[in-house]
């Protein structure tokens, strides 16, 4: 199990961008369900989780700048990690606490990835707007969220920046 998640540590961000199966292989959001599974009563968090805004409105969406897409998900990943650790501190050892451990350290990845993604234009550093998303200690829901962030705003992003592939 250690050794799938550590060949992808160091993925490059252009690796990333220009390789669908990279990001696959990245996105665990499915191991950690189908783990949550096996896990007796993993699924209710000692800790409520802000959950990522994952909707995206279209027109709104198409006005912002692709810096700015990336400050969205990079403040939605930010967020989540430091939530997804507080509740790991929460935890006691056991299953829970190494699921936890092992989705903080997904999140972490997508933030180091996301932050080195090289975007011409601008390089003004934007400041996110805010997401007033729901609060969730059900660890089903949080996977689910983080599943949607990945495969919606930040496949958007991607989408645009394969050009540069």
């Amino acid at each position: 199990m250690v050794a799938s998640e550590l060949s992808y540590i160091h993925t490059r961000p252009i690796e990333f961008v220009c390789d669908s199966d990279v990001r696959r292989m990245l996105n665990k959001v499915k191991d950690f369900q189908e783990e949550m599974k096996t896990c007796s009563a993993v699924d209710a968090l000692p800790f409520s989780i802000q959950l990522p805004c994952v909707g995206i409105h279209k027109p709104t969406w198409e006005r912002k700048s692709v810096h700015e897409w990336r400050a969205e998900i990079l403040l939605s990943l930010w967020t989540l990690a430091q939530d997804v650790q507080s509740a790991r501190t929460l935890s006691q050892p056991g299953c829970r606490f190494t699921l936890l451990e092992r989705l903080e350290h997904n999140i972490n990845n997508y933030l180091l990835i996301v932050k080195r993604l090289h975007i011409e234009g601008e390089q003004v550093e934007h400041q996110a707007e805010g997401c007033q998303g729901q609060r969730s200690t059900d660890l089903g829901l949080v996977l689910k969220n983080f599943g949607l962030l990945l495969t919606g705003k930040l496949e958007w992003l991607i989408a645009e920046m394969e050009n540069g592939c």
